[in-house]
C-alpha cells in the first residue's frame, strides 16, 4: 500500500491556495510533470466531475489518466479518485495556520493506493519516487503562491 503525507505551509489565505490548487488550468505550473489536465464537462468542479490528465514519465512517455473529483469542501479539502490510469487516489487538506491573520495555510496532501497484481511487488519504490515527486511538487506550490504579486500593467 502506498500511504503518506507531505504537509507545507504557504503564506497565503486557505481560500487562495484551494482555488490555485483546484484548477486544472493552473495544474502544470505547479505538478512540472504535468503535460495537460482538462476538465471534462462544464461548470465549477464538484463531486462527479471528472478531469483527463497527461503526465511526463520517465523516458519521455506520456501517461493519460482520468480522475474523478471524489470530495470538495472549498477552500478546506479536496480529493482526486483515479478512474482510468495508475491507481494512486489524492487527498488534500488547507487550513489556516499562523497568528489566526488569515495570512497562512497548512496543506497536507496525502497519495494513497494499492497497485494492482504483480505490480505490488514495485509499491517501495514507487512510494520513494512519489514521495519526492510530490515533495518537489509541494515546494514548486509554494514558490509559486508565495512570489511577490506583479501588478498588470495600466
Amino acid at each position: 500500500m502506498i500511504d503518506f503525507t507531505i504537509e507545507t505551509h504557504i503564506e497565503r489565505p486557505a481560500d487562495e491556495v484551494f482555488a490555485y490548487v483546484t484548477d486544472p488550468a493552473l495544474l502544470a505550473t505547479w505538478q512540472t510533470n504535468t503535460v495537460s489536465a482538462v476538465q471534462e464537462g462544464d461548470g465549477p468542479l464538484a463531486p462527479g466531475s471528472r478531469i483527463r490528465e497527461v503526465h511526463r514519465a520517465p523516458g519521455g512517455r506520456h501517461l493519460e489518466s482520468l480522475v474523478e473529483v471524489s470530495e470538495l469542501e472549498p477552500g478546506r479539502t479536496f480529493a482526486l479518485h483515479v478512474v482510468e490510469g495508475t491507481p494512486i487516489d489524492l487527498r488534500m487538506t488547507f487550513e489556516p495556520d499562523g497568528d489566526g491573520d488569515g495570512g497562512g495555510t497548512r496543506m497536507a496532501l496525502r497519495p494513497h493506493g494499492s497497485l494492482p497484481g504483480l505490480l505490488r511487488v514495485a509499491q517501495p519504490v514507487l512510494q520513494v519516487v512519489l514521495k519526492r515527486q510530490f515533495a518537489r511538487q509541494c515546494a514548486t506550490l509554494k514558490q509559486v503562491l508565495e512570489a511577490p504579486q506583479v501588478a498588470a500593467p495600466a
